[in-house]
């Protein structure tokens, strides 16, 4: 069915849930994975501030860049735990969306798995959802799990170790 499935991750705990699910369908698949996480490009943000200090855009690239790391390394050992292929992959774009689609074109990915946050009220409207631009700009199938679950689901419970 799908042979090579793309998995953004944020770090977030429901990011994490739903790597674990992407790569359980990965192995019944046998699919391998890509582990991607989009950093900002604070180059953009900063160009448009003459005040910013010298060498803060750097000290700002290091942190980003070993923080991606922390969030690729959750998504390799899950992979290496459940014996599916997996690379990961440091991304940096001004629109994380751009980059996820960009990137599951290029690497030709025929399936997305992320977490979708739904935001309420007017932040839903400054914000979005990253899920659902992706979701609206990508050829590919997109499945996403949601954030917010009842209390009694069964995802719910941290899975065992």
């Amino acid at each position: 069915m799908f042979k090579h499935i793309l998995m953004p991750t944020d770090g977030t705990e429901h990011s994490e849930r739903a790597v674990e699910r992407g790569i359980e369908l990965a192995k019944l698949c046998g699919a391998k994975v890509t582990g991607i996480h989009v950093m900002q490009d604070y180059r953009m943000l900063i160009a448009n501030d003459a005040m910013v200090p010298t060498g803060i855009d750097e000290t700002m690239q290091v942190q980003a860049r070993e923080q991606a790391a922390r969030f690729l390394t959750f998504v390799q050992k899950a992979a290496d735990a459940a014996g599916v292929p997996c690379d990961t992959l440091i991304a940096q774009a001004q629109h994380p969306y751009d980059a996820i689609v960009d990137v599951a074109n290029e690497r030709g990915c025929d399936l997305i798995v992320m977490t979708s946050r739904h935001r309420k009220g007017l932040v839903s409207l400054i914000m979005g959802s990253e899920a659902s631009r992706v979701l609206h700009r990508a050829s590919i199938p997109v499945l996403t799990f949601r954030a917010l679950m009842s209390a009694d689901h069964p995802d719910k419970t941290l899975p065992k170790s």
